[in-house]
């Protein structure tokens, strides 16, 4: 019996076209994020630097707040979105909400 040989070429080109969706897919979620949270209202310069800031920290406290804001955030946001006021948003999340408020910013390191 000989098997039919893998064509490496349509494989690759799979991944590839994959790969290109995936990414188009991430940039499009980072640009409506931007928007769900007022971002949108700064400058291209403001966003850039207050998000180099952000990538250059290492202080893994601001971090860790950082982290629960934006989960707070997006508690509040699925809550929102949810059809009935009594539903559990829960589910996915795995940090509990916090009762900061989600205006305001975030801090500069």
């Amino acid at each position: 019996m000989m098997r039919k040989p893998r064509d490496f070429d349509a494989e690759l080109q799979s991944l590839g076209d994959k790969a290109r969706d995936l990414k188009a897919r991430k940039v499009q979620q980072l640009g409506e994020l931007v928007i769900a949270t007022s971002a949108d209202a700064l400058s291209a310069d403001e966003l850039a630097g207050a998000l180099i800031v952000l990538a250059e920290t290492t202080d893994a406290g601001k971090r860790e707040a950082w982290a629960k804001r934006g989960a707070a955030f997006f508690q509040g946001r699925s809550r929102r979105s949810a059809p009935s006021p009594d539903r559990d948003a829960g589910g996915a999340q795995t940090q509990p909400g916090s009762t900061q408020s989600t205006s305001g910013s975030a801090g500069a390191a």
